[in-house]
């Protein structure tokens, strides 16, 4: 088997997975999410909200994250993903040593590793779209890595429209917003605050915040990337 071949059956299995029906367990911790919620003032809820908005909308205008260099078209897919996969773990393992620091200094620098965790994050979605052969100066595909976020960060319910979204791009190019104003930022920070929230909530406490907040980190980087990946492999896999 071939390694197109290897990968067009994960790419069919995550999109099952992506778009089968919410299970019994996904709606018991969406049901915790929502208590765990209703604990936390709102003062610290309005203070996430407003960090997400602010450091992903700097998506879209950000020239820091347009730094990546295309690598040739002629370099092989294998060739590629071989480079993101080392991608992925590079910021797997940086998102996890600042997790442990943030979470060994109590709530304060707890709070800090919210926007330092979102900057990872969209650092490696860049890259990895660059790694692809796609241009990350080009609006359209500055919105798909927004996407791409929303995805990996969603409930099983928001995933599976966001993956609407994304499946077939370049024949719904026409029909997507045509500016930041007009994309959901509500629908994405809602999403993305409360996907993380029960991850990362531990992450507070004293004596285990450490640990918690380097796992933790390690592996939401690590689903962000995974679904990076098979994002574009939608996408390539198609032309």
């Amino acid at each position: 088997m071939s390694y197109e071949e290897t990968i067009r059956i994960e790419l069919e299995f995550w999109k099952r997975d992506i778009l089968k029906k919410p299970s019994v367990f996904s709606k018991v911790t969406d049901n915790i999410q929502k208590k765990i919620n209703s604990y936390i003032p709102d003062k610290v809820h309005t203070a996430i909200t407003a960090t997400i908005k602010t450091m992903i909308k700097g998506v879209l205008y950000g020239s820091k994250y347009t730094t990546s260099d295309i690598p040739p078209l002629e370099m092989s897919l294998i060739h590629r993903e071989a480079l993101v996969k080392e991608k992925i773990d590079f910021y797997c393992k940086t998102g996890a040593a600042e997790g442990g620091i943030t979470g060994a200094g109590g709530f304060l620098l707890s709070m800090a590793d919210f926007p330092v965790l979102i900057a990872i994050k969209i650092k490696l979605l860049f890259e990895i779209a660059s790694l692809y052969g796609f241009d990350v100066k080009n609006f359209s595909e500055r919105l798909y890595i927004l996407y791409i976020f929303q995805l990996a960060f969603s409930s099983k319910k928001g995933a599976s429209k966001v993956f609407l979204h994304i499946e077939d791009w370049e024949d719904k190019l026409h029909i997507l917003p045509d500016n930041s104003d007009n994309f959901d930022w509500k629908t994405l920070q809602q999403e993305y605050r409360d996907y993380i929230d029960l991850a990362k909530l531990a992450q507070l406490l004293p004596v285990v915040g450490s640990a918690v907040g380097a796992v933790a980190n390690y592996q939401l980087i690590k689903k962000l990337g995974n679904t990076a990946m098979q994002a574009y492999r939608m996408r390539i896999l198609k032309s």
